[in-house]
């Protein structure tokens, strides 16, 4: 039987918390990424940004992913109410011709959405232009990274893609643009939340605007820079 002091003992007694062990985090094998040093083209990571032209093109951008398939049924396309609803005059009522006209619960709609086509045009030039403009932005503020590769080996591994990707930048969005043959690290970041995926021949001005910082790997700087080259002689012979 517990006597009295030991139970004001018991009382004084501090509880013991059990506290669940955390185990440490691990490093993912092959999870630093080898940042090369490059000399970024002035052509294309440092031009001035035109900001109205930046803006044109990303509203055309997101005009072009608008499904527009709204759609509303107007009186005529309503279904029933060819019946005149009541006579003409003597009942006191406004005069009424049809229970689907738009005054009615369950008639027409007036002047609503139909399919419609939201494309604006947009020249490549003008496309290409905001591109340089806001991958200029990127590189003044040192947020253009080229990575030889986010995953060593050829088994994928998001954790060690995301590590490699938060030794490059502490921010929180992240845009990656990879070869399309570059498998494994598509694999490997396809489900991060953190992290857009694009192709180097999908690059756009809206995607670099959305993130942080801008991560190219080695393949897919070069078919940036050698396309670029590219476009620029065959403008130049063209103006010949």
């Amino acid at each position: 039987m517990a006597t009295e002091t030991d139970t004001k003992a018991a009382k004084k007694a501090p509880a013991k918390k059990s506290a669940a062990k955390k185990a440490p985090a691990k490093k993912a094998a092959g999870s630093k990424a080898k940042t090369l040093k490059v000399d970024l083209p002035a052509d294309i990571f440092d031009v001035a940004v035109n900001i109205p032209l930046i803006h044109q093109v990303v509203v055309a951008q997101q005009a072009a992913a608008r499904q527009g398939t709204h759609s509303t049924k107007r009186r005529g396309e309503v279904r029933g109410g060819g019946r005149k609803p009541y006579k003409q005059k003597g009942t006191g009522r406004a005069r009424q011709g049809s229970t689907r006209a738009p005054q009615f619960a369950g008639g027409g709609v007036v002047h609503g959405p139909k399919p419609r086509d939201y494309d604006q045009r947009t020249p490549k030039k003008m496309k290409a232009a905001a591109l340089r403009g806001a991958l200029s932005d990127r590189a003044r503020n040192d947020r253009i990274h080229v990575v030889d590769a986010l995953v060593t080996g050829e088994a994928p591994s998001t954790r060690a893609a995301l590590a490699a990707l938060l030794e490059l930048s502490p921010r929180n969005h992240f845009l990656v643009v990879l070869e399309r043959s570059d498998s494994v690290t598509w694999l490997s970041l396809r489900n991060a939340k953190q992290v857009h995926i694009v192709a180097v021949d999908q690059l756009n001005t809206y995607d670099v605007l959305a993130s942080d910082d801008v991560v190219f790997t080695k393949g897919a700087y070069d078919v940036l820079v050698n396309g670029a080259s590219a476009s620029a002689e065959t403008a130049e012979e063209g103006d010949k």
